[in-house]
């Protein structure tokens, strides 16, 4: 378990300086590039809350199955 969460962490890491490198290097002006970041900024948040209710639901969904009588 200690490894995935490493691996996570290390990739998180890793996307975000590679987006810090890509705005540091995008040939956009200042408005397009701030449009562009508040845009992807949108879409990560909304898959972030889209992944959190997936695995809230599949964690519930185990929760369920344990309490069940057997």
């Amino acid at each position: 378990m200690r490894r995935i969460i490493g691996f996570i962490a290390g990739a998180m890491c890793g996307a975000i300086v590679g987006a810090v490198a890509a705005l540091l290097l995008a040939p956009s002006s200042g408005i397009d590039l701030r449009q562009n970041v508040r845009t992807r900024v949108d879409e990560l948040v909304a898959e972030g809350r889209r992944a959190a209710e997936e695995r809230r639901a599949e964690l519930e969904a185990q929760l369920a199955a344990l309490k069940r009588p057997q």
